[in-house]
């Protein structure tokens, strides 16, 4: 009997065998595209999807020199306009204080993608429309069927839900992966990691 460990990884394998590499270089050259306009990157994600989003940013702005922000890492605002105004365009009157324009990007990390028609993540689906009104490019890395995200995006990526029981963990596991493999791209990155430059020294006994 396989332990859980060698079911989970087997998934993981078989996920990222679906996955379509030419979509993951049009993410790339797409995200690209609008740093070289001189744009900015917001990155969208609530519940995990907000900490990949953190991370995702501190990734882009030293490793790519892309001017990345997630709404989500500024508490008191985000707080401030849920408890005033309401979760919905929570995220959407940030990206409209922050001047959202047809130079910038939105990436989204999503399980679901949102949906109007279930009133699921509205507050990224409301995001997604004000960017879709200013001309901003959506890009996506999502689950399930993709939702609004994968409707409204330019490119999105969407991890296929061949696990049902495992949707979460497998799409928000994925998404690291992936939004690693962003930052690593050539058409993206601009700074080496620190520990790729390292270089092991091998110590020997005295005596």
């Amino acid at each position: 009997m396989k332990s859980f460990a060698e079911t989970y990884l087997e998934e993981t394998q078989r996920l990222l065998g679906e996955l379509d590499p030419s979509r993951l270089e049009r993410l790339a050259v797409g995200l690209a595209g609008v740093r070289e306009r001189g744009g900015r990157l917001f990155i969208l994600g609530v519940g995990g999807s907000a900490g990949h989003a953190s991370h995702a940013v501190n990734d882009f702005r030293k490793l790519c020199g892309f001017e990345a922000y997630a709404p989500t890492d500024n508490v008191s605002e985000l707080t401030a306009r849920i408890n005033d105004e309401g979760w919905d365009t929570s995220i959407a009157a940030w990206l409209l204080a922050s001047r959202l324009s047809d130079k910038d990007g939105l990436l989204i990390f999503s399980v679901g993608g949102g949906s109007p028609e279930k009133n699921i993540s509205m507050n990224l689906v409301r995001a997604i429309e004000l960017a879709k009104e200013v001309r901003a490019k959506v890009f996506g890395i999502v689950g399930r069927d993709g939702g609004f995200t994968a409707e409204a995006a330019e490119v999105c990526v969407v991890v296929p839900p061949l696990f049902p029981e495992r949707i979460t963990p497998h799409t928000e596991g994925l998404c690291a992966v992936l939004w690693h493999l962003l930052v690593s791209h050539p058409a993206l990155k601009k700074a080496s990691t620190k520990w790729e430059g390292i270089r092991s020294v091998k110590t020997s006994k005295v005596g």
